[in-house]
């Protein structure tokens, strides 16, 4: 990735900490981690340090079992199958135990998320989704680019880069404020006339501003405004 695009993207860690909540959550399989492992190993090997990367490898592995068959015959020696037969028996239990606890986190994550999702935070989350998309296809053009296709190459490269930096101050400007309005929903649902009030203020700004740049940005303030109330006014209705 170019250094004009470094930063760009919005990341998961950085959604999570702007929005409070724990969005785009995956389920994490420990086989994955250990075919990465595997594969980083296989691929250093077939490097010009092979032969160490194995070594080191093997002999970790090794050192390993040593020292779980030591515990073993010292303070369980009552356990008649062979060591490397309860070594896998428990790494196998280890596994499925952590998989389990992993799987049981992601339901916790997953219930928080979608007792506090709103519509609004579903549109602004799908906007971030068009964004990074944005940057991830950029960064393909421009290994495209430097693979010897200078055809492709993007028109007036640093206003699209410009552009993409103020789209991005306008998404965190939006979670922020939608984090705002969603944490402090019940008090905003017990003060309904100040929250009107608020709006009322808030378009009277946008409609004498509309033509400069913060006005544009007190709409899209607005715009999200309206959305979270509608939202809360749904949800009032269900109660």
């Amino acid at each position: 990735m170019r250094d004009d695009l470094q930063g760009l993207e919005i990341s998961q860690k950085e959604l999570q900490n702007l929005t409070n909540l724990p969005v785009k959550d995956e389920l994490i399989i420990i086989t994955n981690p250990l075919k990465r492992f595997v594969k980083k190993i296989i691929t250093k090997a077939k490097g010009t340090e092979g032969a160490t990367v194995v070594f080191i490898s093997f002999s970790i592995f090794v050192f390993g079992y040593l020292i779980f068959d030591i515990i073993v015959r010292l303070f369980a020696n009552w356990i008649i199958a062979p060591s490397w037969i309860v070594f896998v028996i428990l790494g196998l239990w280890i596994g499925g135990i952590t998989q389990i606890v992993l799987y049981l986190l992601w339901k916790k994550n997953s219930k928080i998320l979608k007792t506090n999702m709103t519509h609004s935070l579903q549109i602004l989350l799908n906007d971030v989704d068009r964004y990074n998309a944005v940057i991830k296809a950029i960064d393909i053009n421009d290994q495209i680019e430097d693979a010897g296709n200078p055809g492709v190459s993007i028109n007036e490269r640093q206003r699209v880069i410009e552009a993409l930096k103020l789209t991005k101050a306008d998404l965190i400007r939006a979670l922020k404020t939608e984090k705002i309005l969603r944490e402090n929903r019940n008090f905003i649902l017990s003060n309904t006339e100040l929250f009107v009030n608020n709006l009322a203020t808030l378009t009277a700004m946008q409609v004498n501003e509309q033509a400069t740049e913060h006005g544009r940005l007190l709409n899209e303030a607005l715009q999200i405004a309206l959305d979270v109330q509608h939202e809360m006014k749904r949800l009032q209705s269900q109660q």
